[in-house]
């Protein structure tokens, strides 16, 4: 393996990140992995390698500056592997001298040229077009695109259109030994700065997108006035002058201490001296080179949620992640970090935490890519999962457990609104983009579905949406398209159709007329005549509503039920009180049946202390139906017994805290996840007998089955549950035993192995099986 890596500048002579990342790079390359690694970078620098190359120095002219690095790039081409790229200019530049010929060319993606240049006010609307224009070509050249993080490769796929399939998220490495942990007395005597006191430091390039002046405003609004607390601002920038002035504005100048640039071993001390470490970025923040740095010297870091910093500290805990932009938001977390003891992860925990992003981990990945692009192997199926809904609702969630559980399946999820769905993917390094779909078209009910006049624009934006996909389908080349939500199926279905992708269809709803209205069950009929070429059933009862109809006795398909999530170990919620807590965890709609159960709870228990938990919000316009489940819970007389939680994200947590689960859905459901999450939690969960619960719950063994709707019985199971302790522990015990069959890993294989039945075309019919 013989890599070429183009670069800029060489470090330490020209400080920067990208310098920075390119340096350890290439050096990790040839001292840890033994590889001849050979170089370029733009001008000569003291101390060069020899087998480094460098172009003229800065005095001469742009274009023969660029023309002597295309020839010394052309140079070094012989004899090498692959050419790496870690600037969009400079490979650019080596592309057409043809240094890539007949090479895999690989680019690191480091930032936006173009926004970067535009957001610190350098150039033209013409320059920003023609940088915008040459990193397109750059990166759709590209064999294989690094990224330091999921947030940078969703900004490759969606602005450069580039495919998903390309784009490999590698983070940073750190130098693990250069930053570690050290005195912290001998670190400020170093600095010059009190020997006592609080230290926070934080390590910027003085831009706008770097949020510095946010940082002194939650300063002056949290710590600033503290004789004790002094922040270090280190580095250098534009700004610094506004951000003096401002800092006397303030009134924090005494508390503020601003270093200028400062060398490698002021920065070591920097990091030694805190007592933490603050990125308060608001903008293109590819990873955070400094977040590992800070960790791997046993600092903590708080930083905003921009771009990678989330993906950066994931994992550590301490809550260190507080919204961009919000001044209050971080002016709250610092205080807490000087009051509150414990609130900030120890310095073991940061160490451990940045030695996983050691450079010796980092480069061994580079040299699989490097294998990998040079023999041009491709090993894994990849999938583009097609949604309509970016709100967390069951689809969406089972949707995010679904995905790590897929082996040898490389997703990339396509959304038509952004909403909390998409910085959940985000935050589980999941590939994503959004293609909005109009509103008049997303938001277009299933209950509407009807000919009509009032149905021709929502069916004209949905048409030209279809197109839209269609074409984002041929430019991604997936293997397979996976419509997760019924809309999605339709408008999914049509636009894989049309881009020649086969397209399996995961049904998570009962088509029939009980459930859905029957203009929109004669629809989703008819598509499923042609449409999809596999089907996924999250239950047997919802693919029996689906089988007779289709016709189609030649359809891949398999019943494949939601995967629990991945579940932390963690002990039972301590409970205050010995009173029983009843509860509904779930959406807030009238065909859940949270109204049953608030009238089966009062007639159950008319005098208790028992207490009735609703845990959930309405979505998609039933608001109404929760403010009549307050007024019965008025006229019932239990109002001081009840509460309504609202949505909750730590589901667990909020079954932890109750004694007894009820699924009161008055209609049958196709599923049911909250059953099993309960089940898993060790609950005894009393269900509706009917849809999916069926399947899930053995009625006296596994949990207790009552007739949907019906009140009466519904209160003598609630009584009888709560009668017998003996009872809820033994039904509990087998509940969690039985959903270890819903576990993820069991759940993914099932999946997969439909999908490699699609594309082998083996088709044994659409028969339904229960043991699937």
């Amino acid at each position: 393996m013989r890599p070429l890596l183009l670069g800029m500048e060489w470090f330490p002579n020209e400080a920067g990140g990208l310098n920075r990342y390119f340096y350890d790079l290439l050096r990790s390359l040839r001292e840890q992995q033994a590889i001849e690694a050979r170089a370029v970078v733009l001008r000569p620098a003291d101390g060069l390698p020899a087998y480094v190359e460098a172009g003229p120095d800065r005095a001469a002219f742009l274009p023969a500056r660029l023309w002597h690095y295309a020839r010394a790039a052309t140079r070094q081409a012989h004899g090498a592997t692959l050419v790496d790229s870690h600037f969009a200019l400079y490979g650019c530049v080596a592309l057409a001298a043809g240094a890539a010929r007949g090479r895999p060319f690989i680019v690191h993606f480091q930032g936006p040229w173009a926004d970067e240049s535009r957001t610190a006010g350098r150039g033209s609307v013409l320059a920003f077009m023609a940088r915008r224009a040459l990193e397109r070509a750059t990166y759709r050249r590209a064999d294989r695109i690094v990224v330091l993080s999921a947030a940078f490769k969703r900004i490759v796929v969606e602005r450069y259109g580039v495919r998903p399939w390309d784009v490999e998220v590698v983070p940073p490495g750190v130098d693990i030994d250069r930053f570690s942990d050290g005195s912290r007395g001998e670190a400020r005597a170093a600095l010059g700065v009190p020997l006592a006191g609080h230290i926070v430091v934080t390590v910027r390039r003085l831009t706008p997108r770097t949020g510095v002046e946010l940082l002194l405003e939650a300063w002056a609004a949290s710590v600033g006035g503290r004789d004790e607390a002094l922040l270090l601002v280190a580095g250098e920038g534009p700004l610094r002058g506004l951000l003096e002035a401002r800092a006397r504005a303030l009134g924090v100048e005494r508390s503020v201490r601003f270093l200028g640039r400062v060398d490698e071993e002021e920065l070591v001390a920097c990091y030694r001296a805190a007592d933490f470490c603050v990125v308060p970025s608001v903008a293109l923040e590819g990873f955070g080179l400094v977040v590992l740095e800070a960790l791997a010297s046993g600092r903590p870091v708080i930083a905003s949620d921009v771009g990678g910093l989330p993906e950066a500290l994931s994992g550590l805990g301490g809550d260190l992640v507080v919204p961009g932009g919000d001044v209050g938001a971080l002016a709250s977390r610092l205080l807490r970090a000087f009051e509150e003891p414990g609130a900030l992860p120890s310095g073991e925990e940061c160490r451990a935490h940045a030695e996983k992003f050691s450079w010796n981990r980092i480069s061994e990945r580079h040299l699989r890519l490097y294998a990998d692009a040079a023999a041009g192997r491709r090993s894994s199926l990849r999938v583009a999962y097609v949604d309509h809904c970016a709100q967390l609702s069951g689809a969406e969630i089972a949707l995010l457990r679904l995905l790590p559980s897929l082996v040898d399946v490389e997703p990339h999820v396509v959304l038509a609104e952004d909403g909390p769905l998409a910085g959940r993917l985000a935050q589980s390094g999941i590939s994503f983009e959004i293609l909005p779909m109009p509103h008049e078209a997303r938001g277009f009910s299933r209950n509407r579905v009807r000919p009509s006049v009032r149905v021709a624009m929502p069916a004209a934006a949905s048409a030209v949406h279809v197109a839209r996909l269609a074409a984002r389908l041929r430019r991604l080349q997936p293997d397979l398209v996976h419509t997760n939500t019924l809309k999605a199926a339709i408008y999914g279905g049509l636009a894989g159709r049309i881009a020649g992708v086969p397209v399996v269809w995961h049904l998570r709803d009962r088509i029939a007329d009980d459930y859905l209205p029957a203009s929109a069950v004669t629809l989703v009929r008819a598509f499923a005549r042609f449409l999809p070429t596999g089907l996924i059933a999250n239950s047997q009862a919802t693919l029996e509503t689906l089988a007779a109809a289709s016709r189609r006795r030649d359809l891949p398909s398999a019943v494949i039920h939601d995967p629990l999530a991945a579940r932390a170990a963690r002990p039972p919620a301590a409970r205050e009180t010995t009173q029983l807590r009843v509860g509904m965890v779930g959406r807030i709609a009238p065909w859940k049946g949270q109204h049953v159960f608030l009238r089966a709870f009062a007639r159950a228990f008319p005098q208790g202390e028992e207490l009735a938990v609703v845990v959930g919000a309405p979505l998609f316009g039933e608001f109404g139906y929760e403010q009549s489940l307050r007024d019965l819970v008025r006229a019932l007389g239990i109002e001081p017994r009840v509460q309504f939680t609202g949505f909750r994200h730590d589901v667990d947590a909020e079954l932890a805290r109750l004694d007894l689960l009820v699924h009161a859905s008055i209609t049958p459901e196709p599923f049911g996840q909250v059953v099993v999450e309960g089940m898993a939690s060790g609950l005894l969960v009393i269900a509706t007998a009917g849809g999916g619960p069926l399947e899930v719950i053995e009625d006296g063994v596994t949990g207790l089955l009552t007739p949907p709707g019906d009140v009466a019985a519904l209160a003598r199971t609630l009584r009888r549950a709560a009668d017998d302790s003996e009872l809820r522990a033994r039904l509990g015990a087998a509940a969690r035993e039985r959903a270890m069959d819903f576990d993820g890993d069991q759940i993914g294989p099932r999946v997969a192995a439909l999908y490699r039945r699609v594309l082998a075309g083996n088709r044994p019919g659409l028969a339904p099986s229960r043991n699937v």
